[in-house]
């Protein structure tokens, strides 16, 4: 069985490496036939200029669709075989821009010959197949500009994790890691405080027992998150969110976002209208899992806590949140 039929598509990435070494292998044949002394890779550069004027480094690294310090390289060689010259950009005297070469020019004339045949060739060969090659890689183009293969993996990795995840009720067995996984993001940045210190070391009396409830995400059976519904007495709101933390180890599976989650459509079930939480924007993943639910940043607010610098809500009763 071919290599390729027992990796499948995951080994793109080395299949088309090898059809691209095979091309280019016939193209520096193809060039040696027609006694064009270049190398396949200045092909680009040579075809922009051959349109006529100058052009910038950066200008042809954006026509030809490479990045700057490619391009640059490429001009310095093609430059020491006086295919190109550096010339001063006629917009901008500081700046020096790139044209042809009197032996440039020349190559680029024996090129139509060469680009000629080689369409052809290629025609011969999409014409013998069942499907357009050069049409689909516009179309895989396009599809990794929306979003990288790379975001694409990292994002079916989380869906596989979050599978093994799971949101449940805290129990008394809970309370070393409710009181660790704090500790540990709190202690990082801060101090502990007096009311952390409170909710940490008896988290059944001052959160469960005065109203309010508190979520464990267990990862493949082990304690790596928990965030607590704290029971308000304010006029304002019902119910704060609390107490979020997650394990370092377990933190990119989407784990925040679901212990949050559990928290809200608890408060929902309570009948609660209006939620409030306070945190610190040194906390970027907290906030954007805040964000995604649908809290918003207060105008004014008064920290409960020295290392407080940002309180929101999310209204319950509203359709607009997300």
């Amino acid at each position: 069985m071919d290599f390729f039929d027992k990796t499948g598509k995951m080994a793109i990435g080395s299949r088309l490496r090898m059809l691209t070494d095979r091309i280019t292998t016939d193209a520096a044949g193809i060039y040696r036939l027609y006694g064009v002394d270049i190398k396949p890779k200045w092909f680009p550069v040579l075809y922009v200029l051959s349109e006529g004027g100058t052009k910038t480094v950066t200008g042809i690294a954006r026509e030809i669709g490479q990045t700057h310090p490619s391009v640059s390289n490429l001009v310095k060689e093609m430059t020491a075989c006086k295919l190109v010259r550096e010339v001063a950009d006629k917009t901008d005297k500081r700046r020096t821009a790139i044209t042809l070469a009197p032996q440039g020019k020349k190559i680029c004339d024996m090129l139509t010959m060469v680009c000629d045949d080689v369409a052809a060739a290629v025609e011969e060969i999409a014409a013998a197949t069942r499907h357009d090659l050069w049409k689909a890689i516009g179309e895989w183009e396009e599809q990794l500009s929306q979003k990288s293969l790379f975001e694409r993996v990292k994002e079916v990795r989380r869906e596989r994790e979050c599978r093994d995840v799971r949101i449940i009720p805290y129990e008394p067995c809970h309370r070393s890691a409710f009181r660790a996984l704090n500790e540990q993001w709190i202690t990082q940045h801060w101090q502990l405080e007096a009311h952390d210190i409170e909710c940490l070391d008896q988290p059944q009396e001052s959160i469960i027992d005065k109203g309010g409830d508190i979520f464990v995400a267990l990862y493949k059976d082990k304690p790596v998150g928990v965030c607590a519904l704290c029971k308000m007495d304010d006029p304002a709101y019902d119910y704060e969110l609390a107490k979020l933390a997650v394990s370092p180890d377990a933190q990119g599976k989407g784990i925040g976002y679901l212990l949050c989650k559990a928290v809200v459509d608890k408060a929902r079930s309570l009948g609660a209208k209006k939620l409030f939480l306070e945190s610190n924007t040194l906390l970027k993943p907290a906030i954007h899992t805040y964000k995604k639910l649908g809290f918003r940043e207060l105008a004014e607010y008064h920290p409960a806590y020295a290392r407080g610098d940002i309180q929101m809500e999310l209204f319950l009763d509203r359709t607009d949140n997300l």
